[in-house]
């Protein structure tokens, strides 16, 4: 695996955030050691596990998935500095939305903000485009989860560099489990290629973004409905409603909300141009998160 920090399109904007991420690359490393919140690392553990056990299944459901994590725990994951900050970004915004929940904080009612958003219709009209768009976006956002509802990193969410080193990495695990041949490789090289061809046309959380603020952007109605989705506390509709209009990728937006100065969010948020007053339920929410890996230089 590239054994950079970060993946592609992610920034790491201070030495704040670096130290988080080869903290948690560390441990990921060397599960042994203990420097994050127990949190923290449950939850991260959780979404590296469920992530591995996916790729495994996808590149050859007879692999024993139990069996690679718990060789894996023992010898340290491969490439854990890259897939440190995919898990980390997904962790930190799992234990946001977690607050709101527990706080009671306002429920993304979908009915209600599909309607603040949507054209006017008559109530027997059929689903509107833009209602359809952000039912497409929710759907993306819901695969993030597995079927028990732990959070989860979507196979079509990853950039492909990451993608296809996992299921190297995995290919690597069977062949030595197997003491396999050249028939054994060649046919694990196949599958490799047939899962990296069917990730490709997979739509994941960013299509659906991106395709849910065009449309907004076409009705002029992005700046209603981002200020709905802060109003009502609906992370993943305004991280990518933002990312969108931001023109980058959903985990690099809410990595970098996640670690924003309250001062800085009036600039990554601009996009939206949303005002104070909208933006402020975002600062208010953050700041309540604990153990949060504030950046000092968080306004890129």
């Amino acid at each position: 695996m590239n054994e950079s920090l970060a993946p592609s399109g992610i920034d790491l904007p201070s030495p704040t955030l670096t130290a988080r991420l080869r903290e948690l690359a560390g441990f990921f490393a060397a599960p042994a050691s203990g420097r994050l919140t127990e949190e923290q690392r449950a939850l991260s553990l959780g979404v590296a596990r469920r992530l591995v056990v996916e790729v495994a299944g996808r590149l050859d459901p007879a692999i024993d998935a139990t069996m690679l994590w718990s060789d894996w725990m023992r010898r340290g994951l491969p490439g854990a500095d890259q897939l440190s900050a995919h898990c980390f970004a997904r962790v930190e915004e799992q234990r946001w939305r977690d607050l709101s929940a527990q706080r009671g904080d306002p429920a993304p009612a979908d009915a209600e903000e599909a309607d603040a958003v949507a054209p006017d219709k008559a109530p027997d009209a059929a689903i509107s485009i833009l209602d359809d768009a952000h039912l497409v976006l929710q759907i993306a956002d819901r695969r993030r989860f597995d079927a028990q509802g732990h959070p989860a990193l979507a196979p079509a969410d990853l950039d492909a560099g990451l993608f296809r080193a996992l299921l190297h990495d995995v290919a690597a695990w069977r062949l030595e489990q197997l003491s396999g041949s050249k028939a054994l490789a060649a046919g694990l090289g196949d599958a490799v290629r047939s899962a990296m061809s069917a990730q490709a046309r997979e739509k994941g959380i960013d299509d659906a973004a991106r395709a849910y603020h065009d449309l907004l952007v076409a009705e002029g109605r992005l700046n209603e409905a981002a200020a709905t989705a802060a109003a009502r506390h609906n992370w993943p509709t305004l991280i990518g409603l933002a990312a969108a209009a931001s023109n980058r990728c959903y985990q690099e937006m809410a990595l970098s909300l996640l670690t924003a100065e309250a001062a800085a969010l009036p600039s990554l948020l601009a996009p939206l141009r949303l005002d104070s007053a909208a933006i402020a339920p975002v600062e208010a929410s953050l700041a309540l998160l604990p153990a949060r890996a504030v950046s000092e230089e968080s306004g890129g």
